[in-house]
C-alpha cells in the first residue's frame, strides 16, 4: 500500500511538471512566431508567466467557494447531521490534521462526495443526501476517509492548481488559433529567410495550439485518477477498514442516478464519476475522470483478503453469526473492533442458539 502511495505522488509531481511545460513552450513558440525571435518568444513567455501566478491566486483563495456554489451545497452543522459530523470528526483525528473540515450537504438522491479547498486549514467535504440514506456507518467512514486523504495529501491544491494551468492553456490555444485563422496578427515581413522562418513558426505555433490543450486534459485526468488511487489507499490507512470502502463504492457504482448538480468542470472531484457512465470499462480512457470503479474495487478487496462475495448483501451477518474470521471484517483477525451498523439491505442475522442446559 505504501508503494503504491509513493508510485501516485511521484507520477502526479511528473504530470503537474509536465503541463508546466507545455505551457512554457505553448507560450515560447507563439511569441516566436508572431512577435519575432527568441526575444519574442521570451517576452510572452514572461507575459504568460505573469498571467498564470494572478490566475493561480484567484483560483487559490476563492475557487472553492464556487465549487461549492455550483454543486449546490449548503453548510451543515453537528446539530443537523451528527453521525456525519461524528464520522468527520473521526477522520479528522486519524489524519492527524489540525482542524475539522467545512460539512456540507448537496440534497440529491445521487450518492457521491467530494473534498474542496486550498489546505488542510481551509478545507471542505461535501456529501449528497443520497450517500448518506444508502450507506451505513462503517461505508460512510470509508468514503470521509477517502475525502479526508484528499485533503491530507493535498490533492485538493493539486486539483486546482493545475485545472488553472489547464484551463490557461486551452484559453491561449483558442486566442491564438482565432485570431491567426482570421487574420488578426498579420504577416510577417522581413523578406527571405525571415518570412520562411516565420512561416514554419507560425506552422509549429498553429499545430501545437491544437494539440496542447488536448495534451493537457489529458494529463490532468491522468493526474486525477493517480489521485483517486492515492485517496483509496490512504483512506484505507485511516480505517483499516477496506472493506468498508469497497462496499461503498460498490454501492456508489450500483446507483443509476447521474448527479445533476455535477457538471464536466466538476466530475474529477468526486469520489466516483458522477455523470454515471454506463459503460463498465476495464482500462482508463485517456479523458476518464476516474480509473475503472471495478478496479477500484477489487484492490480494495485484495486488500481485505476477501473475494467479490464480500460485496454481496447479507455476506457480513452471515459471517459474523458463523463466527467466520474472514480478514476486513469488523473482529476478525488482523481486522478492527468497532461495533457494525446493519445495511439497510443486509437481513437481520439469526437469533443465537441459547447453551442446552446441564444434564
Amino acid at each position: 500500500m505504501y508503494e503504491q502511495i509513493r508510485s501516485n505522488r511521484r507520477a502526479s509531481w511528473l504530470l503537474m511538471g509536465f503541463v508546466v511545460a507545455l505551457l512554457a513552450a505553448l507560450g515560447f513558440v507563439i511569441g516566436a512566431a508572431v512577435i519575432g525571435g527568441t526575444s519574442g518568444g521570451i517576452g510572452l513567455l514572461g507575459v504568460f508567466g505573469i498571467v498564470a501566478i494572478a490566475w493561480s491566486i484567484l483560483g487559490y483563495y476563492s475557487g472553492d467557494k464556487m465549487v461549492l456554489a455550483v454543486s449546490g451545497a449548503h453548510q451543515v452543522t453537528h446539530a443537523d447531521e451528527p453521525q456525519l459530523f461524528n464520522v468527520v470528526e473521526e477522520m479528522t483525528i486519524a489524519a492527524g490534521l489540525p482542524s475539522v473540515p467545512a460539512v456540507y450537504v448537496i440534497e440529491e438522491a445521487a450518492p457521491n462526495a467530494f473534498a474542496t479547498g486550498r489546505d488542510p486549514q481551509h478545507s471542505s467535504i461535501a456529501v449528497t443526501r443520497g450517500l448518506m440514506q444508502r450507506l451505513d456507518r462503517e461505508e460512510l467512514q470509508g468514503v470521509v476517509a477517502h475525502e479526508m486523504s484528499h485533503i491530507r495529501n493535498y490533492d485538493i491544491r493539486f486539483a486546482t492548481l493545475v485545472g488553472i494551468l489547464v484551463g490557461m492553456i486551452a484559453l491561449v490555444a483558442d486566442f491564438f488559433l482565432r485570431f491567426s485563422f482570421f487574420g488578426g496578427f498579420g504577416r510577417r515581413r522581413g523578406g527571405g529567410s525571415n518570412d520562411q522562418a516565420g512561416a514554419i513558426l507560425m506552422v509549429i505555433a498553429i499545430v501545437l495550439a491544437i494539440l496542447a490543450p488536448l495534451a493537457a486534459y489529458s494529463v490532468q485526468f491522468a493526474i486525477s485518477r493517480r489521485r483517486e488511487y492515492l485517496a483509496d489507499a490512504s483512506g484505507v490507512e485511516l480505517t483499516r477498514n477496506p472493506l468498508g470502502l469497497a462496499r461503498a463504492l460498490n454501492d456508489i457504482a450500483d446507483d443509476p442516478r447521474p448527479l445533476r448538480a455535477a457538471n464536466r468542470a466538476t466530475a474529477h472531484l468526486f469520489i466516483v464519476n458522477p455523470l454515471k457512465n454506463k459503460k463498465t470499462k476495464e482500462v482508463s480512457g485517456v479523458f476518464d475522470t476516474h480509473p475503472p470503479i471495478q478496479k477500484r474495487i477489487a484492490i480494495l478487496l485484495q486488500m481485505a483478503h476477501v473475494g467479490p462475495e464480500a460485496l454481496v448483501p447479507g455476506y457480513r451477518a452471515a459471517a459474523l453469526a458463523a463466527g467466520d474470521g474472514t480478514a476486513g471484517l469488523p473482529g476478525a483477525a488482523g481486522a478492527p473492533h468497532r461495533a457494525t451498523s446493519p445495511r439497510p439491505h443486509d437481513p437481520p442475522p439469526p437469533p443465537a442458539v441459547p447453551p442446552a442446559p446441564p444434564a
